[in-house]
């Protein structure tokens, strides 16, 4: 997770699930709104983050969490409210197909 987003310097956009770099790796990489591409090049701008805690920060990253490697979202907030988009195809995320907890299904 981006400092900015971990900080609240700036709101929770973009998610990208990386393959894992250790065990304990889920592979999700958590930025704000505001960080620029040199913002993100920079190792220094990045902390590992429980997920839970990123979730915490922004409660929409809840239902991402076992979505395939590869998956490149963003999160849109306007007048229709929160959603969680696929960045490239902009097609919004439906609630079943994001995750629930076990606790938590029918």
């Amino acid at each position: 997770m981006t400092m900015n987003a971990w900080e609240g310097a700036a709101p929770v956009r973009w998610m990208l699930r990386e393959p894992s770099n250790a065990p304990v790796d889920n592979g999700w990489r958590i930025m704000s709104a505001a960080d620029s591409s040199e913002y993100l090049a920079d190792s220094g701008n990045w902390r590992i983050t429980d997920f839970n805690d990123a979730c915490a920060i922004e409660p929409a990253l809840i239902g991402i969490y076992d979505l395939p490697v590869g998956s490149d979202l963003q999160i849109v907030v306007d007048e229709s409210g929160k959603r969680v988009v696929e960045t490239s195809t902009g097609r919004v995320l439906m609630p079943e197909q994001l995750y629930v907890p076990p606790t938590q299904r029918l």
